[in-house]
């Protein structure tokens, strides 16, 4: 493990990985087992079984999912947006390449197509083999076509038209930095059919509040309709997780409970986190991420 900086042995000879994604704060997880270590061309991507949370995923030192709550994250990020629209045939997902945010989209059986753009190859290669359980093969279904691109080289050229987009992307650092830009986000508009909805992960307010402000920003520029909503996933520390929305369609934040409850009652799934109710009240912001929103919404508009 000595080149291998995320890694320490302590006196008990426990293996313990560390994540140093905010100031001032780390997470360390007790690590059972190192499944998978590779540098690719793009990122460092590591694979561990953790004591508390299970199979865990890192690129560069920052956790991206693990086995014990990636059904919140997943489930907000697909569920939410094609119940609100009603009427989702084609998707497109920016990165997303662990397949656990496809498997879930493609839980609709109105879904025709599933557009996801990957930057590394390696990263689907290996969640074929070490992700089963979190995609179940998803990668295998006719809808499914993946595209080995940047994602920002592809929403500047592609012809395409969705309904859904999905940027489910690193935090804005290295790879990821691009893909949190106005350039970016205005690309990826013109890609929507009219009515179309673009999210975002938008990190953990309490700790990343200027990611937030700076999408909520850059949404109020070109949506008629931009905010965010919430998620708590005990991975990313720090209480709510913030989801980016933007559409031109305003009415779709607020669907009426019995619409909702009557779409995913015909959806015909078991969910672990989503429910109708829990839809309806997900754009309920607590003050402060509400200020934030709110400020970043008044600076557009000036």
């Amino acid at each position: 493990m000595d080149d291998n900086p995320y890694l320490t042995t302590d006196a008990d000879g426990r293996l313990w990985y560390t994540e140093t994604l905010h100031k001032g704060f780390r997470a360390r997880y007790e690590v059972a087992d190192v499944v998978y270590d590779s540098k690719t061309p793009h990122q460092r991507l590591m694979v561990f079984d953790t004591v508390a949370f299970g199979r865990l995923m890192s690129l560069d030192g920052i956790t991206q999912v693990t086995m014990a709550d990636e059904y919140v994250y997943h489930e907000m990020l697909s569920h939410l947006p094609i119940l609100a629209h009603g009427d989702v045939k084609d998707v497109l997902i920016i990165g997303g390449g662990d397949g656990g945010l496809a498997e879930e989209v493609l839980k609709h059986e109105g879904i025709e197509r599933l557009v996801m753009v990957e930057i590394d190859a390696g990263v689907i290669d290996f969640a074929r083999t070490h992700w089963q359980a979190l995609n179940h093969n998803c990668f295998d279904d006719p809808r499914f076509r993946p595209v080995i691109a940047d994602g920002k080289d592809y929403v500047a050229t592609s012809k395409d038209r969705f309904d859904v987009i999905v940027i489910d992307s690193t935090d804005p650092v290295g790879p990821g930095e691009v893909l949190f830009t106005k350039n970016f986000y205005a690309d990826c508009k013109s890609l929507l059919k009219p009515g179309g909805v673009l999210l975002t992960q938008n990190g953990v307010p309490f700790f990343q509040a200027d990611e937030l402000k700076n999408t909520v920003y850059n949404f109020s520029k070109l949506f008629a309709d931009a905010g965010c909503y919430l998620a708590v996933i005990p991975t990313y520390v720090g209480g709510f997780m913030a989801l980016g929305w933007g559409t031109d369609n305003v009415a779709l934040r607020s669907v009426p409970l019995e619409t909702l409850k009557a779409r995913f009652a015909a959806l015909g799934i078991k969910t672990r986190y989503y429910t109708p109710e829990l839809h309806a009240a997900a754009f309920a912001l607590p003050a402060f991420i509400a200020e934030m929103v709110e400020t970043a919404r008044t600076q557009a508009a000036g």
